[in-house]
């Protein structure tokens, strides 16, 4: 039985006609407001009628009547604080309720039907609808919830369902409860995944960047080769024209190379020099783009750059000297 001090609390309370009366203005819900408090103290004793402001998401400021008590699971766990708000259109609005961390507990990450702050949301809030849902249905299933996954401890177990061993709100209530947990396990796949991708794509934009930097570069390279055909080809055709024009029968029956000659020996030792340094100038060119695409080995190129440079300094070196010799 329900406290004669707690059935006159809500007595006067609904009666009060102050400035800081209830926001309940129908005298039938008013009558159904007092029936659904009085039967759920009367089955859980624990709990106690109050009266305070409540302030609605929308910033809606309302006095309310609430219960507050204690919830028994089972004997191996701690109790649960809960605060049951009768909204201003109860019955037809489902009550506010709200779980409290008890000393040294937190509420659960994840909970199926409790948020961090203390909000919950079950199956039976969402489907409320009057009769015949009432407050003391309500607190019933919140036991069983709870008793299946409790607020502070993770216990997230469920059993298969038998159809015809259960009522069909248990069954939804574990359905909910299984419902959740694969949510939450597929959002964390999901964000495993993108975050694979994400490095995935920031790979492949680091490729393409890099891809576009060569492309400039080889697009660069292959305007200069062009600029220098062009160059060639036209000295080439003046070379030629002047040789056509003076000495037409020898280009005919010799090759270009046989239609020049150095005008002594001096000149012929000049030009055999500067043509093998040349030539070595383009080997070393060939061998730095072959290290480059990894055709040569490091160490085989430096020993033919090496024996190259020996042999390139020996041309230039006797350079220098025949040239010191006309001055």
């Amino acid at each position: 039985m329900s406290s004669p001090s707690s059935v006159q609390f809500i007595d006067s309370a609904l009666s009060c006609t102050s400035p800081f009366a209830l926001s309940y203005t129908d005298p039938d819900k008013k009558w159904l407001i007092r029936k659904h408090l009085i039967l759920l103290l009367q089955n859980f004793p624990s709990f106690r009628p109050s009266v305070d402001v409540f302030t609605h998401n929308d910033g809606n400021i309302v006095n309310l009547l609430f219960a507050t008590g204690e919830l028994h699971v089972s004997n191996s766990t701690s109790p649960i604080n809960l605060s049951i708000w009768l909204h201003e259109n109860y019955p037809d609005m489902a009550p506010i309720v709200f779980v409290s961390s008890n000393l040294g507990s937190q509420i659960q990450q994840d909970h199926p039907f409790v948020d961090p702050s203390g909000s919950t949301l079950t199956p039976y809030l969402q489907t409320w609808l009057s009769p015949p849902c009432n407050l003391l249905d309500l607190v019933r299933n919140f036991v069983k919830l709870f008793s299946l996954v409790h607020p502070f401890y993770n216990s997230s177990t469920f059993a298969s369902i038998q159809p015809s061993l259960v009522s069909k709100r248990e069954a939804m209530d574990r359905l909910s409860c299984a419902l959740h947990y694969d949510m939450i396990a597929m959002r964390t796949e999901s964000e495993d995944d993108i975050e694979n991708l994400s490095t995935i794509q920031a790979e492949m934009v680091k490729r393409v960047n890099v891809t576009k930097y060569m492309i400039i570069k080889l697009e660069g390279e292959k305007r200069n080769l062009k600029k220098k055909v062009r160059e060639i080809t036209e000295e080439t055709d003046v070379v030629m024209n002047w040789v056509k024009a003076h000495d037409h029968d020898n280009i005919s029956a010799n090759s270009i190379e046989d239609v020049f000659e150095t005008a002594d020996d001096e000149s012929q030792v000049v030009l055999e020099c500067l043509a093998e340094d040349l030539a070595i100038e383009d080997l070393m060119y060939a061998l730095d783009k072959a290290v480059e695409e990894e055709v040569m080995t490091f160490d085989l190129y430096i020993k033919q750059v090496r024996s190259l440079a020996r042999e390139q300094f020996f041309y230039r070196a006797k350079l220098v000297k025949l040239e010191s010799y006309d001055k």
